[in-house]
């Protein structure tokens, strides 16, 4: 198969149904994919996973996917994909079309590069296959989109939340699950994923996880000290709800995020 340039675009091939390949696929999809990761495969092709609004978490085969399409499958960038496959239970190929290229601009900056590598990794993880989750895949390209912005690793928690309540294990933070209240919210319950207000938290300080106050608030952003600690608290529950039932931990991209930002301000390149 050629390798093709043109107006700004690299890809695989045409996306249109005119190839013999369509005339033997009886699946045949078009959508738009992030690209989650990309496994060499044989000398000369690829497995790619991408996280598609209408589709899910989907895998195929692109062939001619190895070194010459680095930059194109590079985890974080928007393709526009076309999937064939005989019957709906294979694998399949994938002929992938470059969209927007978020992968590149952040590869010279090390806690974005975390960021975004955390994320693809998180998406993966926990996402089951060929099951759409439409909003984490606009969230997800939201916050790719976002690594510009001096507060994108709130908004990281953030997504990490909504990815929690996409999946059936949202955290309840709107009131007090001791008092009903909802003023002095500080901490979350361990057992139950609810908030929990400073004063009815002292005798189980031990037990609780720390509530940055910046996930109280659309739109806030918090400190380095903030972000580190939602990351403690989205990552407790992902972990225990999701990661320890395939009986693994967390991703090490997603330990790496949070190391770097140990490292050095959120606002530092």
């Amino acid at each position: 198969m050629s390798w093709i340039k043109g107006r700004g675009t690299i890809f695989f091939g045409p996306l249109s149904s005119s190839t013999d390949a369509s005339k033997l696929a009886f699946m045949d999809w078009t959508d738009d994919g992030i690209v989650l990761s990309a496994k060499k495969h044989g000398e000369t092709s690829a497995i790619v996973t991408l996280l598609t609004p209408g589709h899910g978490r989907h895998l195929g085969l692109v062939r001619g996917g190895g070194k010459r399409a680095g930059g194109l499958l590079q985890p974080g960038n928007l393709l526009k994909a076309r999937w064939q496959a005989r019957l709906s239970e294979h694998l399949g190929t994938f002929r992938c079309e470059l969209t927007e290229a978020f992968a590149a601009p952040v590869l010279r900056d090390r806690l974005k590069l975390a960021g975004l590598s955390a994320a693809c990794a998180m998406a993966e993880g926990v996402l089951p296959e060929r099951q759409p989750h439409r909003p984490v895949f606009e969230g997800l390209l939201a916050l790719i989109r976002g690594l510009d912005d001096e507060d994108w690793p709130s908004a990281y928690v953030k997504w990490e939340l909504g990815l929690l309540a996409e999946l059936g294990f949202g955290l309840d933070l709107s009131a007090c699950a001791a008092t009903g209240q909802n003023d002095q919210l500080a901490y979350v319950s361990t057992k139950t994923g609810r908030a929990v207000s400073l004063a009815a938290a002292k005798p189980y300080k031990k037990s609780l996880l720390t509530l940055p106050d910046f996930l109280l608030h659309p739109g806030a952003a918090g400190p380095p000290d903030d972000v580190i600690r939602g990351l403690k608290l989205t990552g407790y529950f992902l972990e225990k709800n999701i990661f320890q039932h395939a009986q693994k931990g967390l991703p090490a991209a997603r330990n790496r995020l949070t190391d770097r930002l140990r490292a050095e301000p959120a606002t530092q390149s």
